[in-house]
Formats: structure tokens, C-alpha cells, sequence
């Protein structure tokens, strides 16, 4: 079976994060870069799936040069291959379409059964990769997937987190699926997997190599616009609640949501 591996590296949630002067973005410089949580699901169900049907792992990333360092994670956890475009003109400028635009042009070269990806990426929050890259393939696209299982080779069947309870959707080959916790329980990399890692095939791809006009994707592409970016506002301190007994603290507090907080 040929699967495929959706891969973004992002900032890690425990660097410290700035707003750049423009409040457009962060500052890149100087802070930790990891494989996405949720690209990990994705991995870890691309690798499950070798597995039990044999194959090839194929991880497809989009990112510059410090992106290698989260692909040979991927390399490590037991994908066989990666491919990675890398070109100044998309950095920090293209949006889920473009970026999806450009996922479907690498996928024209490598043949897929399932693709798997995470259901989103924790630096921009959009979740619309998965589905505009489903679309532009015309292949059927599973979304928020927390659990999986195979019918038989060609048929899968999974289920879809949904408001108020769990979407069960069975679907033939091929698909994409977005991935999300509680699908699995993403391994960790070995010391040989990571040896290995450095000699697995890693191709670097340019726009020019896919044949993109660069007006189709990057800024010139985009259809969507960050206006703005902000911190969230810092947390006021919270208040002790006085009282001699536990009945004159509850009426205390009850006081305190009614008149200062304005909840009750």
C-alpha cells in the first residue's frame, strides 16, 4: 500500500512567543520548532497502516530548511521517504489554499492510497488544508478522525468527532483522513530509527520543480489574510475568599459572583 504522511513543523507550545512589530505574526527567530501534534496522529496511523498491509511511508512537508530536523523525526518513527519544497517565495505567506495548491502538485508525482494529516496545525489553527488538498485530488476527505479501523484493504472505517456525540463513516480508497487525539498513541523514535533517519531519501522540491506559477500560491495566491496578531491579555490575580467557616466563605463568594463578577 502507498500512504502519505501530511507533515508541518510549528513553533513548539512551550517557547516563549512574541508578536512582531507589525502585529502581523510572531517572531520566528530564536524559539523551538516541533513536528505538529496533531502531524504526529498522522504518522503514527501512516506507520499502523504499513504495518498491517505492508507498503511504503512517504511524509510530504512544506517548510525551509530548519524543517528537516521534523521530518527526520518522522524519518526516525519508521517513515521510509519524505519530500520537502522549500522555497522563499511561500514562506510565511501562503494561506490553506496555496498551501494545499501545492501538497496536490507534489502528490501528482507519488502514487497514494491514504493520506493522512493532522486535523490542524497548532500555529495558525485553520484545519483547512486537509479538506482544500481532498478537494483539489477529488478523492473523499474523513475529518476530525478519533478512531479507526480497516474492513479490509480498500475500505476503512472511522470515527468522526461531531457536536454532541460520534460520526461513524465508512468510505473505499482512496481518501484523506485528518487525525486528532485519541486516534492513537504517537511511538517514539529509537536510537537505530534515529541512525537510520539520516541515510532515508529526502527530496528537496522548488516551485519550478512542481511547475507552479509562483501567482498561484505565496502572497500573490492567497485568499485569506492575517490582519492581526495578539498575546492573550494576562490573568488578574485571584482572590482568597475570608471567613471564619466554610458557610461564611460560600456566602462570600456567592456575594462576589452576584456583585463584582456579575455571573449570578
Amino acid at each position: 500500500m502507498e500512504i502519505v504522511a501530511l507533515m508541518k513543523q510549528v513553533p513548539d507550545t512551550e517557547t516563549q512567543i512574541k508578536v512582531n512589530a507589525e502585529g502581523t505574526w510572531i517572531v520566528e527567530d530564536e524559539i523551538k520548532w516541533i513536528m505538529n501534534p496533531y502531524c504526529e496522529f498522522g504518522v503514527e496511523e501512516a506507520l499502523r497502516t504499513k504495518e498491517k498491509f505492508g507498503g511504503t511511508v512517504t511524509v510530504v512537508c512544506i517548510g525551509p530548511a530548519r524543517a528537516v530536523e521534523a521530518i527526520r523525526t518522522a524519518l526516525a518513527m519508521g517513515a521510509d521517504k519524505a519530500v520537502q519544497v522549500d522555497d522563499p517565495a511561500i514562506w510565511g505567506a501562503s494561506d490553506s489554499l496555496g498551501t494545499a495548491r501545492i501538497l496536490a502538485k507534489v502528490l501528482e508525482e507519488i502514487p497514494f492510497d491514504v493520506i493522512f494529516a493532522g486535523k490542524q496545525a497548532i500555529d495558525d489553527d485553520m484545519a483547512q488544508t486537509g479538506p482544500a488538498l481532498a478537494e483539489l485530488l477529488g478523492i473523499p476527505q474523513l475529518t476530525f478522525v478519533n478512531g479507526l479501523e480497516w474492513v479490509d484493504e480498500k475500505t476503512i472505517r472511522v470515527n468522526r468527532q461531531v457536536e454532541g456525540g460520534t460520526q461513524v463513516v465508512e468510505c473505499k480508497l482512496p481518501a484523506l483522513i485528518t487525525c486528532q487525539k485519541g486516534l492513537n498513541e504517537p511511538r517514539y523514535a529509537s536510537l537505530p530509527g534515529i541512525m537510520k533517519a539520516k541515510r532515508k531519501p529526502l527530496d528537496t522540491k522548488t516551485l519550478s520543480d512542481l511547475g507552479l506559477d509562483p501567482s498561484e500560491v505565496g502572497k500573490a495566491g492567497q485568499k485569506t489574510e492575517i490582519l492581526r496578531v495578539e498575546l492573550p491579555p494576562p490573568r488578574q490575580a485571584g482572590k482568597i475568599i475570608e471567613g471564619e467557616t466554610p458557610e461564611e466563605k460560600a456566602a462570600e463568594l456567592a456575594r462576589l459572583l452576584r456583585e463584582e463578577a456579575k455571573v449570578i
